[in-house]
């Protein structure tokens, strides 16, 4: 008797709509091949179908037309963009990849789950396979959570019968709650192994900690005003431990911190790097990325705001208002060029490591490389961080030839992860920051922070000086990874996104030892400072905090509703 075999066939649902069997016999290889029992038995077919999640992770980005999530969201203070950026959305699109991208991933999931569920593979074959796909539907379930607060919460194949195509979002909460359990699942049940390109649990628990740290301090700061919950203390404080007991694991593991802090952005190969986790691998004429292409030709790239150069600690460990060394921000003519290496030599070592060492800008180009070509920042601040410039200029300067590994998660960031839960927590000490947030600091050039911080006025968060602090290492640490506005938004901060309230996030570069800079017409300046939003603004509006609900999807099962001010 012939066995009947399951067609998993031209469903595609995407929680509350369907999308059309082109769109998914594109993206989902699973609605087009035959499933039972007996697929789901082979490991290799389980495996084929966890590496599709691998993909997941864009690090750098894939190919020439598709961004990573390094460099390219100039939508934060610490950018400015050749082009104004806006807010991501200013209206409601009809569709939203946001929302139906996770949801495909979630879907393979839940099929991995179940299929995996009903074969006849080992017990310990089962857990570790479901630890995966447990793992990443919690990790899609997260992106779609900080992006639209409430949202269908789906954990089984649906078909086009089912009731759950119609329903209505699930309570955020409720959401990260099961976040949560699949989380603890996965760390427990994925083996451990020494890849930094496999799944396993030490890259478990750092996407743990990732999601943890962003759930509790969400829920902590939020208010019922402008995120529709109030705060919730006991809430935040369980997340925040689960981030302790992640990191804790991580740092169990002997990792150690990369010597030098660009080695992280722009090797070639990061399999041999101690402070690797977990990374995304690039190879020349096989898999390959733009992002060196986009800092390093002519397109004019997305410099660093004024506000961000100003984060900056200088070598003294004190901050731009308190310091007593020389706190010029103005670059020096030499020939042809407006250094920056006296500002440099003064401040946090990041900061030289980030950016370019002359000034780039309209009037101004330079060339990192003599055969390179000349290039531009918006605000004179060039984004050297992620070059690297033993590769030939053709491997730098044109889309999808670039190759350097990306870093995806590594020691660095669980040390600032570990330090700010235990701060919100209120039990970091100075021998937790000792082996963590001051291993930064020492690589960086800088004196050690105390548990107790001198204050500095540019503090506009409304926390502790210490908190301030470690949000300050954060942000220098990471700067360009991708972290910040949502950064923002966990810790109720986006107004500072706001360019009527703080102007200096769309200033650059102090011009002024420029003589021919007034009369530069590809110039627009505010006093001597270069002007990157040339006379445009972004207001803040607390609807921002939720990206809109897809129209379309609304229009298929209009118990979605949509979010509050769209």
């Amino acid at each position: 008797m012939r066995k009947k075999l399951l067609y998993i066939a031209v469903l595609a649902v995407a929680a509350g709509s369907m999308v059309s069997c082109n769109d998914t016999f594109d993206k989902e290889p699973l609605d087009s091949i035959i499933v039972n029992a007996e697929y789901w038995s082979n490991p290799a077919n389980v495996q084929s179908q966890l590496n599709r999640f691998y993909e997941q992770f864009k690090g750098y980005g894939n190919g020439a037309s598709t961004n990573g999530t390094f460099y390219f969201n100039a939508l934060s203070d610490d950018q400015v963009g050749s082009n104004f950026k806006n807010w991501l959305y200013t209206n409601v699109a009809a569709t939203n990849g946001n929302w139906n991208d996770p949801y495909t991933e979630i879907r393979r999931a839940n099929y991995v789950i179940e299929g995996v569920g009903e074969s006849s593979l080992t017990d310990a074959q089962k857990a570790e396979y479901l630890g995966v796909a447990r793992l990443m539907r919690a990790y899609e379930y997260y992106l779609l959570v900080r992006a639209f607060g409430d949202v269908p919460l789906v954990d089984k194949v649906l078909s086009v019968n089912s009731s759950e195509l119609y329903g209505p979002r699930t309570d955020r909460d409720e959401v990260m709650n099961f976040v949560l359990e699949d989380l603890n699942y996965a760390v427990a049940n994925i083996p451990e192994n020494s890849s930094k390109v496999n799944f396993n649990r030490a890259m478990a628990n750092a996407i743990k900690s990732e999601i943890c740290l962003y759930e509790g301090t969400y829920c902590k700061y939020r208010t019922q005003a402008e995120n529709g919950k109030a705060p919730d203390a006991g809430r935040a404080s369980t997340f925040l431990g689960e981030v302790v007991n992640a990191c804790n694991y991580i740092m169990g593991k002997g990792y150690s911190l990369s010597a030098n802090y660009g080695d992280i952005y722009n090797s070639l190969d990061l399999s041999g790097n101690s402070e690797i986790i977990f990374f995304k691998n690039y190879a020349a004429s096989i898999m390959m990325h733009s992002l060196i292409d986009y800092t390093s030709s002519s397109t004019q790239m997305d410099g660093m705001s004024r506000d961000a150069f100003d984060a900056y600690l200088f070598t003294d460990g004190k901050p731009l208002a308190t310091t007593s060394l020389d706190k010029s921000d103005a670059g020096v003519l030499d020939g042809d060029n407006i250094s920056l290496e006296p500002l440099l030599a003064v401040r946090d070592k990041r900061l030289a490591a980030v950016i370019d060492h002359v000034l780039l800008y309209n009037g101004r180009p330079n060339q990192r490389k003599s055969d390179d070509m000349a290039m531009t920042a918006s605000t004179g601040y060039g984004v050297a961080k992620f070059d690297n410039l033993s590769l030939p200029t053709s491997s730098r300067s044109v889309g999808n030839t670039n190759y350097t590994d990306a870093p995806l998660f590594w020691l660095a960031k669980t040390y600032l992860e570990f330090a700010e839960a235990k701060a919100e927590l209120g039990s970091l000490t100075q021998a937790d920051l000792n082996n963590t947030i001051n291993k930064l600091q020492a690589r960086a050039g800088l004196p050690n922070l105390s548990i107790t911080p001198d204050a500095d006025p540019a503090n506009n968060m409304n926390v502790s000086n210490l908190l301030w602090e470690i949000r300050r290492t954060r942000r220098c640490e990471l700067m360009f990874d991708g972290f910040r506005y949502w950064d923002l938004i966990r810790w109720h901060q986006l107004d500072k996104l706001d360019t009527t309230k703080y102007p200096n996030i769309l200033l650059g570069a102090n011009v002024s030892g420029d003589p021919a800079a007034a009369s530069n017409s590809g110039l627009t300046l505010t006093g001597t400072y270069i002007n990157a939003g040339k006379g445009m603004s972004r207001n803040f509006e607390a609807k921002h905090y939720f990206y809109p609900v897809p129209s379309g999807e609304i229009r298929v099962n209009p118990q979605l509703v949509q979010n509050p001010g769209w």
